[in-house]
């Protein structure tokens, strides 16, 4: 409740200095490094790294770490390729770039289409979060914690949008680190993990990951893969970008996150591995996420587990809001630009559809382990929006049919093989390849991306050199006046 009333409070100030599209949309791209990387560890660090990561190393030990090691170099691969020039193409969404770069409206329509839905994809297991939580906490039904995220996100965004959310997501980065390390800081002191904790033991992979055992080389592989990747396609972390002043500002911002995301991720692998020596029960039932909301209570009984127990979960919903906040922000942009006109009152109907479809989806659908199946979103997004954007920003030769090809391609292959992977009974290889597809249906995209713009070099804006040079030519400094 503290958690919401917070949220909802800093949401009220940003609607005091929201007035203009440009602040529900860009922050009227005035958002400083600091506070922009503050923001984005906010939205980026989801219900899969507070809860799932802590779970994944519970259930598989150290294979478990590949996870945040992917994570956060995904933001290395932001520094190198992405962020400065992503920000001087002075576009408000990734449609907009797609169009601005290819000169092409079908571009951008099957961009928008596969940025909405990469966004819903991960706003369910957001959702998903919320109702183990408020179920393993409080007994209620698992409809009432996806529907409380639900209504407060869609008060904040609709109120203030992006300059709202901007303030929002900051304040829950430093409350979901705070909510991680002081809990674990008096678990360890009562019970110091042996030296132990990372070798031998732990239970089989839980059946929602679709794995069949331990993680071969080729899983290894293709996982990094689409972590790696994939980050450079999430809607809601690229949006962000476009709220610094400039460039080098964007630059920065990613250097920070680098070294937030970097002191984040040392506190679920801590939960991960005292869990695997204090409740190593819960990987036997199912339960593995829910390590992070029951080790305070379990090992610091009475008033002072109860309180690091709140503390926690206040963090997590800190985690399901925060994100769900940048995705449905991210989301209603499009929609609104796309279909309902652009305008404040487009992007408020927006806001609200961008969450209710996920909602029901959710309802809908069983939990899956958290940070697996966000691992699987990001394997979409390396198929289809990662390519669009390294070749649109590093190669002249793209053409609007190649980059349509290209993210067509991956999102039928990738998305073809993660359908199938639960329906057909295969074993060794063939099966690793649909569990874990982004290590060839990655390269699959680009290639077609680069083969078909070969084909077709007549559609090549007549502008893209121009283009080009705006993406990356750094922007003259601003003299001030003393």
């Amino acid at each position: 409740m503290a958690v919401a009333l917070a949220t909802a409070l800093i949401g009220f100030y940003g609607l005091r200095i929201s007035r203009t599209t440009s602040d529900f949309y860009v922050a009227s791209r005035t958002v400083r490094p600091w506070w922009n990387a503050s923001a984005i560890g906010g939205e980026y660090l989801s219900a899969a790294s507070f809860l799932g990561v802590a779970g994944l190393i519970l259930v598989s030990g150290s294979d478990g770490l590949w996870f945040p090691i992917g994570y956060t170099a995904g933001y290395l691969m932001l520094l190198l390729f992405v962020a400065a020039p992503l920000r001087r193409s002075g576009a408000y969404t990734v449609p907009d770039f797609a169009e601005a770069r290819l000169a092409s409206r079908t571009a951008r329509h099957v961009t928008s289409a596969l940025v909405v839905v990469i966004g819903w994809l991960y706003i369910v297991p957001q959702l998903h979060g919320a109702a183990l939580t408020l179920r393993i906490t409080t007994g209620l039904p698992r409809w009432a914690g996806a529907a409380a995220v639900v209504v407060i996100v869609c008060l904040t965004v609709t109120l203030g949008g992006m300059r709202s959310i901007t303030f929002v997501q900051a304040f829950q980065y430093w409350l979901k680190l705070t909510a991680l390390a002081l809990p674990i800081v008096f678990v360890l002191l009562v019970s110091p993990l042996p030296s132990a904790a990372l070798t031998g033991g732990g239970a089989a992979f839980a059946d929602s990951l679709d794995t069949a055992g331990p993680y071969s080389p080729y899983r290894i592989a293709s996982l990094l893969t689409a972590l790696l990747f994939g980050t450079l396609g999430l809607p809601h972390v690229l949006v962000r970008f476009y709220t610094n002043p400039d460039g080098g500002a964007a630059r920065r911002t990613t250097l920070i996150v680098l070294g937030l995301l970097s002191v984040f991720y040392l506190f679920p692998t801590v939960y991960g591995l005292a869990a695997r020596v204090q409740l190593p029960g819960l990987a036997d039932t199912g339960q593995a996420d829910a390590a992070v909301l029951l080790l305070p209570g379990q090992l610091l009984p009475g008033p002072a587990g109860q309180a690091l127990g709140a503390l926690v979960i206040a963090g997590a919903f800190a985690a399901f809001l925060s994100t769900t906040s940048g995705l449905v922000v991210s989301l209603a942009g499009v929609i609104s630009q796309d279909l309902l006109g652009g305008d404040v009152r487009g992007f408020r109907i927006a806001a609200v559809l961008s969450a209710l479809i996920p909602l029901v989806v959710a309802l809908g659908t069983d939990s899956q382990a958290l940070a697996g199946s966000v691992g699987l979103v990001f394997a979409f997004t390396a198929s289809t929006i990662c390519p669009l954007l390294l070749l649109g920003i590093w190669w002249r030769g793209l053409t609007d049919a190649g980059a349509i090809a290209g993210m067509l391609t991956g999102a039928g292959l990738c998305g073809g093989s993660l359908l199938l992977a639960p329906r057909l009974q295969v074993t060794g290889l063939l099966r690793d390849a649909l569990d874990q597809p982004a290590a060839w249906t990655v390269p699959a995209a680009f290639v077609v991306m680069v083969l078909v713009s070969r084909a077709t070099p007549g559609r090549q804006p007549g502008n893209v050199l121009q283009l080009l040079t705006r993406l990356h030519v750094p922007e003259r400094p601003v003299r001030r006046m003393p």
